[in-house]
Parts: structure tokens; sequence; C-alpha cells
């Protein structure tokens, strides 16, 4: 069975998944004009793909015995496009962290699953970090 600091670590994680799939879409939806109307569908894009992550994260987390959280980290909307980008920048730095954390984690217990499945994600948040950090030269 899985340890509790490893469970808490995945609720970690349910917990950043709920806050950026909220705080994207809100950029999502906030932002028009020019520069606006180039990123918003992708900032629903990988709204979407967080909350994903956050279905099946608080799935295995269930597997393993846990209860998933409902409160996501505290969501940062921004109000000028850049500072929104660089709230984002550093919120996928903090997940690829965290998930790399996991990773090993899971790995030291023996649960093989787990780190699996975050190395798919990680994948998906490094995706998201050369996306944000590409923007925010452009902007």
């Amino acid at each position: 069975m899985a340890s509790k600091e490893l469970l808490d670590l995945l609720n970690d994680a349910i917990a950043r998944e709920l806050q950026v799939s909220i705080q994207y879409m809100w950029q999502h939806v906030q932002w028009s004009g020019i520069k606006g109307f180039t990123v918003q569908e992708e900032l629903k894009k990988i709204a979407i793909t967080e909350m994903k992550h956050a279905e099946t994260i608080a799935e295995r987390l269930v597997y393993l015995g846990g209860t998933p959280t409902t409160k996501p980290a505290e969501i940062f909307v921004g109000k000028t496009l850049r500072e929104m980008i660089e709230r984002d920048v550093k919120d996928e730095e903090n997940a690829i962290k965290l998930y790399k954390e996991i990773i090993e984690k899971a790995r030291r217990e023996n649960d093989v699953t787990t780190a699996v499945l975050f190395e798919g994600i990680l994948k998906d948040e490094e995706e998201h970090h050369d996306f944000f950090t590409t923007l925010l030269e452009e902007i």
C-alpha cells in the first residue's frame, strides 16, 4: 500500500491541477484583442487537459486508499497577459518539480503504475511549460 507521504503528494498534485485548470480557463475567457486572441484557444485546451489530469490522479489516489482534495491551490488569474503568463510559467515549473518528486517516491515504493502515470502527465506539463515560456518571449 502507498505511504501517507505519497498519498499527500498525490493530493498536492490534485490541488495544483484544479488550480491551473480554473486559472487557465479564467485567463482564456478574460483575454481579448490581438495578443489574447492568439492564446485564448490554447489556454482553453490546456485548462481542459489539466482537469483531466486532476481526474486521473484522483482515480489513482482513491485506488491507493486516499481521499482526493476538493480544494485547489491558490488561483492567480492576473491583470495583464504578461503577468498571467509569467505566473503560468512558474506554476508549470512547480508542477514539473512536484511530479518528478512523485515519480521518484512512487518508484522507491515499487508503485510502477503511479510512476508511469506521472511520467505521462509530466510530459504534458513540460509541453505546457514550453508553450508558456515561448509565449513569454513574444509578449
